[in-house]
């Protein structure tokens, strides 16, 4: 039970003994506590603001266990104080309860101290001895089965050498060597077959004696790598593809701009058809043309006209359609000539006649 300190006033010296003598830690909260004995003694809150000179609204906050209406923490502590000793209460045990329940922010939190580490500490050389005597009994271990695992060199088991096996004797002496053999013959094989025809397209003539005319390399093919601007693949010959960063404007002859814009890296643009315009690029070297999908370069100049690529893209593709139907034209006299080669080189079928059959002599008459 909690010891109380002073006397109270004059005008509570007749508040009941279980008020007076209620302990401050017996209570869930310090408010239930101070509430209990406020009722016990049957005093209300207007005569104990009277009585501490605390306003009602902070005693009735402490009593709510409401900390946060209070002022600062040195006169909510002399407020509880008041309070306590007011209701005959010790008021260092209300003052210890009020600082558990309502911790200082401003003081900072310490680190933990506490048996263990101590413990851990002086026990430490015992830890460390222990690891080491368990490491060497590993170690030793290994060691004695790599050492009981070795074993001294033993004699041979061999007591008597068989007869023969000295040099000179009778074993050795039946010994010769024939003289070399001819190497074995050449396996004959079969003599090659070859269609008939098949030479034909094997070599570079057609069957009329012909040279064949060699295909033209094929160029490196356009690969979109960024943006496509301008024309539909559908409708347009010329691709105008940028290797770096620069800057291209087509215009028309009356100075209209039909597209500008600086492509980076990989960026492309379609060159319409039957278009009459001039292609103005910052570096001639970093845009790389393509006709028909087939690389030829670089950009010749700064400025090149647009009507040019057609034109060289119209007859490369118009070269490149009657190298097609040679090919073909050659491809189908190839598969006639060796089709009537297969024909000549066939057996002629053989017709059997079966023999005539004598009709049945009539019987005699």
């Amino acid at each position: 039970m909690a010891v109380k300190r002073g006397s109270p006033p004059a005008a509570f010296r007749n508040t009941s003994d279980a008020a007076s003598e209620a302990g401050v830690d017996e209570a869930l909260t310090l408010g239930d506590a101070l509430r209990a004995a406020r009722e016990a003694g049957g005093r209300s809150m207007a005569e104990l603001a009277v009585v501490t000179r605390v306003p009602p609204r902070y005693l009735t906050a402490i009593e709510q266990n409401d900390f946060s209406i209070l002022p600062n923490r040195v006169f909510s502590i002399g407020y509880v104080r008041a309070y306590a000793g007011a209701l005959g209460l010790d008021e260092q045990a209300a003052v210890e309860r009020f600082k558990r329940e309502t911790p200082d922010p401003s003081v900072p939190l310490q680190p933990p101290v506490g048996i263990a580490f101590e413990d851990v500490k002086r026990n430490s050389p015992r830890i460390i001895a222990c690891v080491c005597v368990l490491l060497l009994a590993v170690v030793g271990w290994n060691v004695f089965q790599r050492v009981s695992m070795i074993h001294a060199p033993q004699p041979s088991d061999l007591v008597q050498e068989p007869p023969g096996w000295r040099e000179g004797g009778p074993a050795t002496a039946s010994v010769r060597l024939a003289a070399p053999q001819p190497a074995p013959a050449d396996q004959t094989l079969p003599a090659l077959y070859v269609t008939p025809g098949l030479e034909a397209q094997m070599v570079a003539t057609d069957p009329d004696g012909q040279p064949l005319t060699p295909s033209a390399p094929v160029q490196k093919a356009f690969n979109p790598r960024g943006a496509l601007y301008g024309a539909p693949a559908s409708a347009s010959r010329v691709v105008i593809q940028a290797s770096k960063s620069a800057n291209i404007v087509i215009r028309f002859p009356d100075s209209r701009v039909l597209f500008a814009r600086q492509l980076a890296a990989g960026d492309a643009w379609r060159a319409p058809l039957e278009v009459s315009a001039t292609v103005d690029v910052s570096d001639p070297t970093a845009f790389d043309v393509y006709l028909n999908g087939e690389y030829v370069g670089p950009l010749a100049a700064a400025q090149t006209p647009l009507s040019q690529l057609n034109a060289r893209a119209r007859t490369q593709a118009d070269a490149q359609a009657r190298q097609s139907a040679a090919e073909e034209s050659a491809r189908v006299r190839r598969a006639e000539a060796a089709a009537a080669a297969a024909a000549q080189a066939a057996p002629a079928p053989v017709t059997v006649q079966a023999p005539a059959i004598a009709p049945p002599a009539s019987p005699a008459g």
